[in-house]
């Protein structure tokens, strides 16, 4: 856990978020949760529980973007890698007893039609792994609007199959998702070479 004040708030809310969501989670908690007395919460972020979760939705999408990049970094096939990203976040949900999941995801279901400022930010954290993930797949040498497509449709897959799986206390949604993503793909490839 860091040690600095500012970090152990954002660090323990992040945590909280992933597990409970934000609506769930209180400031009171949130300093238990980090070790920091209830003023020191107002005192780092005097604009509130909206600018702790902003902060801390920029924050988690930089480490989920970190994980997320380090992963497709390591595959050397885009079509074969795909099944096994997927796989890879079926291992996480198990290990983590289905207790967390993205906490981006989490916090847009609950801002989209209620706070304009935060869901600004998980359209930020969005946007920015999408343009990611449309880097990697233009790797296969698709054009960049197939490519794009594929981003959303794998993006979109991921994010749908942690709500299923942590509903379900069943890993088939995330493998189901990542082997449509990859046949997907692989069709967009076949169409790019018959064509």
């Amino acid at each position: 856990m860091a040690t600095d004040t500012r970090a152990r708030i954002l660090e323990a809310t992040g945590e909280l978020y992933r597990r409970q969501g934000m609506t769930a989670t209180g400031l009171k908690q949130i300093a238990a949760a980090s070790g920091a007395p209830f003023g020191s919460i107002y005192h780092h972020f005097p604009g509130g529980k909206e600018q702790i979760s902003e902060e801390v939705i920029y924050a988690e999408g930089v480490r989920y973007g970190l994980l997320v990049g380090r992963q497709l970094a390591a595959v050397t096939d885009v079509v074969d890698g795909i099944p096994e990203i997927f796989a890879s976040a079926a291992t996480l949900l198990v290990e983590l007893d289905y207790t967390e999941a993205c906490s981006i995801e989490t916090i847009a279901l609950e801002v989209a039609s209620t706070n304009e400022r935060l869901r600004l930010a998980t359209e930020a954290v969005f946007t920015g792994w999408i343009d990611g993930l449309t880097q990697w797949f233009a790797a296969t040498d698709l054009p960049n609007e197939v490519c794009r497509s594929l981003a959303l449709g794998c993006l979109t897959s991921l994010e749908g199959a942690f709500v299923l799986c942590r509903s379900l206390r069943s890993t088939e949604p995330m493998i189901a998702a990542g082997l449509a993503v990859r046949d997907r793909t692989r069709a967009a490839l076949h169409a790019r070479v018959a064509g």
